[in-house]
């Protein structure tokens, strides 16, 4: 295993950096991670997340952050090292009838990290830095960064091509490089990242972190369907549809999963982008619970296997890439 060693960040984003054995954000992911995931990549070194929305009911929230929490202590305690933070992801629109809840049990806990997603964060920025916690909001374009900015949050996660779920499809080259036109704080770069060379090349791009999800789905700890798991492991990267036929939002899909539904990949893809609350059609296949998401980085997932082993595999290839290029 890597020696623990400090992630450097910019401005108040450092603080992120105890316990880190690798610049590594792991991916919220709706209905696959969970307190036992989060529990774990935490423990190897990078820092848990999980969408408020998997803890179901909404009052089950207060009960998995107190867990995560109560674990990871007992860890610190255990083994006299000191785990990554942990972090929750909001969903910020009109249709999240559960976010002012779920944003006061995350007051209440002073949860380290809170990632946003698909709308403007701003009062969740002011409860956040109320108690000294951090924002990061996931954006696929400029001009979404520039409107998280003025929101005030602490670091932007550029969703580029190739990730799994909601993702964008500008380079990570482009996007990099136009936001850092206007914006030298923390960036966390997502879109197929499962190795760490891939880790590695975000640092090159001048990202603080690399953001991962797929390659978490195919673990012991995660709440994904077996099914999910395994159709990861048998996929490749031309098995993945980007479509918004499912959620409304433009998103990565397997292609398995698609077919299995009945759906058309062809079909899906030409599909036009609707308002979420958009129940015209009930029939359509569910998004996440019946379509399963993946990156274009799935074939990198060869078994199903521990998340820790995960995070010690993604640590030596992350210092091996960085040995190479001293050489």
């Amino acid at each position: 295993m890597t020696e623990q060693r400090h992630i450097a960040a910019s401005g108040p984003a450092s603080a992120l950096g105890a316990g880190m054995k690798l610049p590594l954000i792991c991916a919220p992911m709706f209905l696959a991670s969970g307190v036992d995931l989060v529990v774990a990549q935490c423990c190897a070194g990078a820092i848990g997340t999980f969408p408020s929305l998997n803890a179901r009911p909404a009052e089950r929230l207060d009960a998995w952050l107190t867990e995560i929490e109560t674990r990871l202590e007992a860890y610190r305690r255990d083994t006299g090292e000191t785990p990554a933070a942990y972090g929750v992801n909001l969903i910020v629109n009109d249709y999240n009838t559960r976010l002012d809840d779920d944003l006061a049990a995350i007051v209440r806990h002073k949860v380290p990290l809170v990632i946003t997603s698909l709308s403007a964060p701003d009062k969740v920025v002011e409860a956040v830095h109320g108690y000294g916690g951090l924002v990061f909001h996931d954006v696929i374009k400029p001009r979404h960064a520039r409107r998280a900015l003025k929101a005030g949050v602490d670091g932007l996660i550029l969703v580029c091509a190739g990730a799994g779920g909601h993702a964008g499809t500008l380079s990570p080259f482009a996007l990099v490089e136009e936001v850092r036109g206007f914006y030298d704080g923390p960036l966390v770069l997502s879109g197929a990242i499962a190795n760490g060379r891939a880790i590695l090349a975000a640092e090159v791009l001048g990202c603080a972190f690399a953001y991962a999800g797929t390659v978490f789905i195919p673990t012991r700890e995660a709440i994904a369907p077996e099914g999910h798991k395994e159709m990861i492991l048998a996929a490749a990267s031309d098995g993945i549809t980007y479509t918004p036929l499912f959620s409304g939002t433009h998103a990565n899909y397997l292609t398995a999963s698609v077919e299995a539904a009945g759906v058309d990949p062809d079909e899906a893809r030409h599909a036009q982008p609707r308002r979420m609350q958009d129940k015209s059609d009930p029939e359509r296949p569910k998004a996440w619970s019946q379509v399963w998401s993946a990156g274009q980085a799935v074939a990198q997932s060869q078994v199903l296997e521990p998340a820790a082993q995960v995070v010690a595999r993604l640590a030596r290839e992350y210092e091996a890439a960085r040995a190479a290029l001293r050489q």
